[in-house]
């Protein structure tokens, strides 16, 4: 019987998915699922629902509950991560101080003030589970679902553990293409690569025929533009489309938030569309909805058919051989050759029964490997920080943001940044006694005389230049 340990399996509604998806597939059901949170509030009800299912669909699939984490990893074949660090009240932080500083964001998980946090939280984490499987389980494959994605598996990257970051964005583009060019998505034929919450569909086609000149034609019409117009534009600009919707695309660029003008022009959609903070307000509501009720308790115990998810699809390829085929996010090293070789790219993969296989891309189109660019050096940054607990290299990750900086002068996004270390410091313990340098604005009397320090050489000459023009 194979073990699957969940790593943050308090996260209910998404472990279950997970593990029926897992039980709904024929070769998996005898499956030994062990399901690990620091307590056993959520993970408990998991168990209930679980047992409820295997027994009224007899199935040879067993459950326990742990908070011991290095007890959930021993001798596991398959470890799922999908905890998140503080929680809706470190969620909270992410988005409220730096919207106090004019940084609007929509999802706040990804890259910004917001990702770059969840990472410093985070990654310290995924760490310890990865050097923990390194003793206890060190041939299992870690199948990660926590954010910020890019950051999580680019510290994964530098470890010895097999591992690859899932995604849904990419099956969840391709049914909205299919439906604005009218073709059934199984009859795509597709390269989508990239980064994660920033891959390009480099190439799009039906029996042959390229798909983007009727896409361009489609998303020129107002009824299909007004659904996505921050994915529109960047479609219209770059040319390529990509895999994230407006809400989280808007936050990963300069142009569409950063006042609300652009706000108003490009944000207007509801919900994940772009409301300023619709994540972390949905999140809060369901938290406040189940926090003293059963999530699952209602639930219907019928084994659904498979999600999109590619987890199961991944355990049923490398347990029994049978090719699938998927997007997935490993260290680039030379999968697309025009982002460095140690970022975590997202790509092509397949798996089979001998493991894990990534497909070389070559170079993305270099206005698409420009964009993701500018976020993979936020993400280079973060990373640093969150394992060396150098709180100046967060200022600096926060200023490369493309929306932070778009928004904030530097002695701003130090000042949000030091708040933020001191409102998230108990989700944050490597940056106990660190300290951020102050940068105190100085106001210069109108009389000041300047200092007799030597002239830059190129001032120097356009000086010249000047009175020779006298």
């Amino acid at each position: 019987m194979r073990k699957v340990a969940i790593i943050g399996a308090g996260s209910v509604v998404f472990c279950k998915t997970l593990m029926l998806d897992i039980m709904a597939t024929p070769p998996l059901e005898d499956t030994q699922f062990v399901l690990m949170a620091p307590s056993t509030t959520r993970t408990s009800q998991v168990e209930r629902f679980a047992q409820r299912v295997i027994r009224e669909n007899n199935l040879k699939a067993e459950v326990f509950i742990t908070t011991d984490r290095r007890e959930a990893l021993k001798d596991a074949n398959y470890v799922i991560t999908t905890f998140q660090v503080g929680g809706v009240s470190a969620f909270q932080m992410d988005y409220e101080i730096p919207l106090c500083y004019g940084v609007d964001q929509c999802i706040g998980d990804t890259l910004g003030p917001g990702g770059v946090f969840r990472a410093l939280r985070s990654i310290p984490v995924i760490l310890e589970v990865a050097h923990d499987m390194e003793e206890l389980c060190p041939k299992a494959v870690l199948l990660n679902y926590v954010n910020p994605m890019a950051m999580v598996c680019w510290a994964l990257g530098e470890t010895k553990v097999n591992f690859v970051g899932l995604c849904h964005g990419v099956q969840t583009t391709l049914d909205l293409i299919a439906g604005y060019v009218g073709v059934p998505k199984e009859e795509i034929d597709y390269v989508c690569a990239g980064i994660n919450h920033m891959a390009w569909f480099i190439r799009l086609e039906h029996r042959g025929k390229d798909l983007y000149p009727l896409l361009r034609e489609r998303f020129e019409k107002p009824e299909y533009y007004v659904n996505e117009k921050v994915r529109g534009e960047v479609f219209r600009h770059f040319g390529y489309f990509m895999t994230e919707s407006t809400g989280h695309l808007s936050e990963y660029v300069p142009w569409f938030r950063k006042n609300q003008k652009a706000l108003d022009l490009y944000c207007d959609e509801p919900s994940f569309g772009g409301e300023t903070g619709a994540y972390y307000k949905w999140s809060q509501y369901v938290a406040d909805k189940y926090k003293d009720r059963d999530v699952l308790a209602d639930e219907p115990t019928v084994l659904p058919p498979r999600s999109v998810e590619y987890c199961s699809y991944i355990i049923e390829a490398l347990e029994t051989g049978k090719v699938f085929r998927f997007n997935g996010n490993v260290r680039n090293e030379g999968m697309i050759t025009n982002l460095p070789p140690d970022c975590c790219a997202e790509g092509p993969m397949y798996a089979d029964r001998s493991g894990l296989h990534r497909t070389i891309v070559g170079d993305l189109p270099p206005q698409c490997a420009a964009l993701n660019l500018t976020n993979i050096n936020v993400q280079r940054l973060a990373v640093l920080a969150a394992k060396t607990a150098e709180p100046e290299l967060v200022v600096q990750a926060c200023a490369l943001d493309p929306l932070t900086g778009a928004v904030l002068t530097l002695k701003e996004v130090r000042d949000m940044v030091g708040e933020m270390l001191e409102e998230e410091k108990q989700w944050l313990p490597q940056f106990e006694g660190k300290v951020l340098r102050p940068t105190p604005i100085i106001s210069i009397p109108k009389d000041v005389q300047r200092a007799e320090v030597p002239i830059d050489p190129a001032l120097a000459i356009f000086a010249r230049f000047g009175e020779l023009a006298r």
